[in-house]
């Protein structure tokens, strides 16, 4: 299996066989289940409000003159509003509604979900479920990994390859500080998403914990 997003793999939208896939529940929920289904996917669900506030450091970062986060996040005048689910921000975390649309080109077999929270707390083993999944042998392991406390994120250290055992970490656009965020504002944020992380847990059979 090839690394990236634009990794072809067998089949295409209409495929049912029984290669198993993993595809994400976070980077790609915008993403249409035909262009998640023609390529490999390799991330996986994080807590949606969390997600959000990433998501929007992200663009802050790249354009400093972004309104702030909770006029963005809430309708009403200044965001004093209801949860506006249409900020694309907001709506990739509705991860219930994006796999209801996928189950149209996967069978529930044929799917892996993974915790983004657990890969960073114990990397070794949602990789390690990931790799059975495939039918892979289990390649990489505890010491495979170390935790970068500047970035916040576990690092990738190849055993035996020809980089003389140098760490691979995610690049400098992970990691970033989050902004202050109104701790009203990520209430108001938690409410929305509770009903929908219910739908999504009853959907997979797993309590990711995000309530």
């Amino acid at each position: 299996m090839q690394k990236g997003d634009d990794a072809q793999v067998p089949g295409g939208p209409g495929d049912h066989g029984e290669d198993p896939r993993v595809l994400r529940v976070a980077g790609g929920a915008g993403e249409g289940p035909r262009h998640v289904a023609a390529h490999q996917a390799d991330r996986g669900g994080a807590r949606p409000g969390r997600r959000a506030v990433s998501d929007y450091a992200q663009t802050l970062a790249k354009r400093p003159g972004t309104p702030a986060f909770r006029s963005l996040a809430l309708r009403g005048r200044s965001g004093t509003g209801p949860v506006d689910p249409s900020w694309s921000a907001v709506r990739i975390g509705l991860y219930a509604e994006h796999l209801e649309a996928w189950r149209r080109y996967f069978p529930p077999a044929q799917m892996l979900f993974v915790s983004g929270e657990a890969l960073v707390r114990e990397p070794a083993a949602e990789v390690g479920r990931v790799q059975d999944f495939l039918g892979l042998a289990r390649e990489v392991g505890e010491g495979n990994f170390y935790f970068n406390r500047t970035k916040g994120f576990p690092c990738l250290v190849k055993e035996g390859g020809g980089d003389g055992g140098r760490p691979h970490c995610l690049g400098k656009t992970k990691g970033r500080a989050h902004p202050e965020i109104h701790p009203r504002t990520l209430q108001t944020l938690r409410r929305f998403y509770a009903p929908h992380n219910r739908k999504f847990y009853r959907m997979t059979g797993h309590d990711f914990g995000w309530d």
